[in-house]
C-alpha cells in the first residue's frame, strides 16, 4: 500500500466524468419482486444517493438481462425512460453488452459521453431475475450460449466445465491445493456476512464444507460454483463541474482503464493459467500512473476462484503463482492486507448474470465514497482496482478508480 495517503485527488477538467451515486437491492431468490419494479427502485436509490431526482438525468445506459427476451426488449425499447418520467426529456436510452465485463464498458461509454459533452448525467441500470427464472431454461442457456457449436458444444463443454478446465490448469501450473482454492470461497463468504444485500449472509462457510460438497466439474465442488440470483444495481455518473455545482465534494473518478480480449472459444486461449489479466492491468497502470501498491482494495470478477487468483497475480497484487496461497493466508479477507470483493462477490453475494460485475463495481464506488456499513467500510479507501471478465473469460477488463475531494472513507 502507498504511504502517500491522503492524496485528495481533484478532477482533472470540468468535463472529467465522475461517479456520484450508487443503488443496490438484496440479491437472492425473490419471486415476489418484478423486473421493472426492481429497476425503478435501484434507479431511485442511486439518484437519491447522488442527491438527484430523475429529471437530472439526460441519458440512460442499460446493462442487459439474461433471464428472458421480453424483459430485454423492454429495456431496448426505452421503457425505463417512461417509468422514470423522462419521456421527451431524455436525450438517449441504449444498451451495452459484453457479458460479465459489461459494467466496465458501460463506464467507458458513459465517461466518453460526459467528457465529449454529449451527456451531462448518465444513469446506468442493471437487473437480473436468474434466481426466480425457470431452472431448466437457465441450465440450457448456460450450456449453449457462448459455446462454439462447431467444436466445443458437442463435447459437453459448458460454463462449469470451463471453470473446471481453468482451475485444473491453474492448480497444475502453481501447485495450489484444493484447500487453498476453497479458501477463496471462504474469504468471500466472510465478506458476505458483513453485507446486508448478500445472498449468503448468515450462512458461514469453511474449507471443510467446500471440499465435502458434491463434485460439480472436477476439480470444482458445488460450493465453488456461483448460485444464480435475482438482483439489481445502478450508478450515476456526471461531469466534475456539475458535481461541484451541486455541492458534491466527494466523488470517484476513473484514473486508468485497460483491457485485453484474448479469445472467443476457450479452446483458443493460449494460457488458461494467465488469461488476459496481466495485459489489461499493464495498460491501465500505464494510463493512471499508479500501480497495485498504491491501491487499498480490489473488486475482481469471481465466478470461479481460479479466475480471481489468476487476476490478483496478473495485477501484481501478489507474486506469480501465489494467488491461492495469498487468499489462504487471509490477505483478501476482512482485516487482511488487501481486501478483495468486499460485498462477497459472485460466489457469496450472488451471481446476478451480467450484473455480477456491476455489483462489484458498485461496491468499489461505495467503498471509495465511504458509504459501506461501518464493519465493512475499508479505512482510508482512496484507490481501488476493478476487474471484469465476460463470456468464457474472453476478455479481461480493468478500471482504476480513485476518490476525489477531501471527504469520504475515514
Amino acid at each position: 500500500m502507498s504511504d502517500t495517503w491522503p492524496l485528495n485527488v481533484d478532477a482533472k477538467s470540468p468535463n472529467d466524468p465522475v461517479f456520484v451515486g450508487i443503488g443496490e437491492i438484496p440479491s437472492g431468490k425473490y419471486p415476489q419482486r418484478t423486473f421493472i419494479g426492481d429497476l425503478t427502485k435501484v434507479a431511485i436509490l442511486a439518484l437519491k444517493d447522488a442527491g438527484m431526482v430523475p429529471r437530472d438525468v439526460d441519458t440512460i445506459l442499460l446493462i442487459p438481462c439474461l433471464h428472458g427476451f421480453t424483459d430485454q426488449a423492454d429495456l431496448v425499447f426505452s421503457r425505463m425512460v417512461e417509468e422514470l418520467g423522462l419521456a421527451g426529456h431524455a436525450k438517449a436510452s441504449f444498451m451495452i453488452h459484453s457479458g460479465g465485463s459489461t459494467s466496465d464498458n458501460a463506464v467507458r461509454a458513459a465517461s466518453g459521453l460526459i467528457a465529449s459533452g454529449h451527456a451531462r448525467t448518465v444513469l446506468v441500470l442493471q437487473c437480473e431475475r436468474w434466481g426466480s427464472a425457470d431452472v431448466m431454461e437457465m441450465i440450457n442457456s448456460l450450456s449453449k450460449n457462448g459455446i462454439p457449436g462447431e467444436w466445443e458444444l458437442p463435447t459437453g463443454v459448458q460454463f462449469n466445465a470451463i471453470g473446471g478446465l481453468i482451475t485444473q490448469r491453474y492448480m497444475a501450473s502453481t501447485g495450489s491445493t484444493p484447500a487453498e482454492m476453497a479458501s477463496v470461497c471462504v474469504a468471500l463468504r466472510d465478506w458476505a456476512q458483513l453485507n446486508p444485500n448478500a445472498m449468503y449472509r448468515g450462512k458461514k462457510l469453511t474449507v471443510e464444507q467446500v471440499l465435502a460438497s458434491r463434485m460439480a466439474s472436477d476439480p470444482l465442488h458445488v460450493m465453488e460454483c456461483p448460485m444464480l440470483a435475482d438482483g439489481a444495481a445502478a450508478f450515476v455518473m456526471t461531469s466534475a463541474e456539475n458535481a461541484k455545482k451541486r455541492g458534491l465534494d466527494t466523488t470517484v473518478r476513473v484514473a486508468g482503464s485497460g483491457g485485453c480480449v484474448s479469445h472467443y472459444s476457450i479452446g483458443q486461449e493460449n494460457d488458461l493459467a494467465a488469461l488476459g489479466w496481466a495485459t489489461a492491468a499493464k495498460r491501465a497502470y500505464a494510463q493512471s500512473g499508479w500501480g497495485p501498491k498504491d491501491a487499498q482494495f480490489g473488486e475482481i470478477y469471481d465466478s470461479y476462484a481460479a479466475v480471481t487468483t489468476i487476476a490478483v497475480e496478473g495485477f501484481g497484487i501478489c507474486e506469480p503463482g501465489e494467488g491461492a496461497r495469498w487468499f489462504a493466508a487471509g490477505n483478501a479477507s476482512p482485516g487482511g492486507k488487501f481486501p478483495c470483493n468486499t460485498n462477497g462477490g459472485l460466489l457469496s453475494a450472488g451471481h446476478t448474470g451480467v450484473g455480477g460485475g456491476t455489483a462489484l463495481l458498485v461496491e468499489g464506488v461505495r467503498q471509495l465514497l465511504g458509504r459501506a456499513e461501518s464493519e465493512r467500510q475499508i479505512k482510508n479507501a482512496q484507490r481501488c482496482i476493478i476487474g471484469g471478465s465476460g463470456g468464457s473469460y474472453m476478455d479481461a477488463q480493468v478500471l482504476l478508480l480513485e476518490r476525489t475531494g477531501k471527504g469520504g472513507a475515514k
